[in-house]
């Protein structure tokens, strides 16, 4: 008895997990995979696992007739081109950079820009101010200690910003365990440059897209900068920074 064809594709043989970044065909098929995909997940050329877009890095490669070889980052993930996308971490985005990772995913020559983690930093940063600022003018955002309060205690606030230089102590006062989502992502002097101000510690942002946006950005930055990450839905751990002043009183 003959045996009739299946008309499925033959799986390739060997063990997936055992090729290495190293491996030009490997890259060049998560790039593929990449323009491919339609879903919320995007593969890391570096680590190879598959995470939510909006947790990731995405790098792009200028169109080929601009003549130019230099890797964009994309913090907005919105540019036209083959997506390159990395976790956000800055040990990954090393390596991305050591192994040649772009210019083999993309099978052509980019040269990634000096001190590219610092870039990614920078333009987290920037990204994150600017839709402070959009929130301020919007009426979503409140800066100042009873301000905050507030809005926490009346349930409106999605998001608190806080300055990454400021108290825990003075988190925790204002917090009070109530369940609250939690990012550090500038210093008080970066925050109050929003708002205004010479320092602004406590931002506390209603509930939206901005606030949502902010929280994605913060939650890259502090894997880029290799800083405590940003705390989702914190209770604020007991008698944190009790034994250090608060700056001469309550910081606004």
């Amino acid at each position: 008895m003959r045996r009739t064809p299946s008309s499925w594709r033959r799986a390739p043989t060997g063990s997936r997990e055992s090729r290495t970044l190293a491996d030009p065909d490997t890259l060049a098929g998560l790039a593929e995979d990449d323009a491919a995909e339609d879903g919320p997940l995007r593969r890391c050329l570096v680590t190879r696992a598959r995470l939510p877009r909006e947790t990731m890095l995405r790098f792009v490669a200028p169109p080929e007739a601009l003549a130019s070889d230099a890797l964009v980052f994309d913090a907005a993930a919105t540019l036209p081109g083959r997506g390159l996308w990395l976790s956000a971490r800055r040990d990954v985005i090393d390596k991305a950079v050591k192994a040649n990772a772009f210019s083999r995913a993309a099978g052509r020559r980019l040269v990634a820009p000096s001190g590219l983690a610092e870039i990614v930093a920078s333009t987290l940063e920037q990204r994150i101010a600017e839709r402070l600022g959009l929130a301020r003018r919007a009426g979503q955002a409140v800066c100042g200690f009873e301000k905050a309060k507030e809005k926490i205690a009346a349930g409106q606030c999605a998001l608190l910003v806080e300055a990454s230089d400021g108290s825990l102590a003075e988190q925790e006062r204002l917090v009070q365990r109530r369940e609250t989502r939690v990012v550090r992502p500038l210093d008080a002097a970066r925050l109050g440059a929003v708002f205004g101000r010479e320092r602004s510690v406590h931002v506390a942002i209603g509930p939206g897209r901005l606030a949502v946006q902010i929280e994605a950005d913060s939650v890259r930055l502090a894997g880029v900068t290799d800083t405590e990450p940003a705390a989702l839905r914190l209770q604020p751990p007991q008698g944190a920074g009790r034994e250090k002043t608060d700056r001469g009183g309550r910081q606004i």
